[in-house]
């Protein structure tokens, strides 16, 4: 059994903005003006992924489905 994950805050709040940007272009239209989403996207996976937190370098696989799981309960 694997000891819970305590995420810091501003890793939790970064992944959920990711998730709701990934949701918004999601539902746009292609066509309809996606390219500052996909940017936004872009941006927000590299803050992700450069995150001190992930310094180990297990951390991501140890850590990356439970970090989205607690971003989707996560009130900003």
């Amino acid at each position: 059994m694997r000891p819970p994950f305590h995420f810091p805050d501003d890793l939790i709040t970064l992944q959920s903005e990711w998730q709701q940007t990934y949701a918004e272009l999601a539902q746009t239209p292609a066509g309809a003006g996606t390219t500052a989403l996909r940017r936004r996207l872009i941006a927000l996976s590299g803050n992700l992924c450069t995150h001190p937190y992930w310094a180990a370098p297990t951390a991501w696989r140890a850590g990356g489905v439970e970090l989205r799981s607690t971003a989707r309960t996560h009130i900003p």
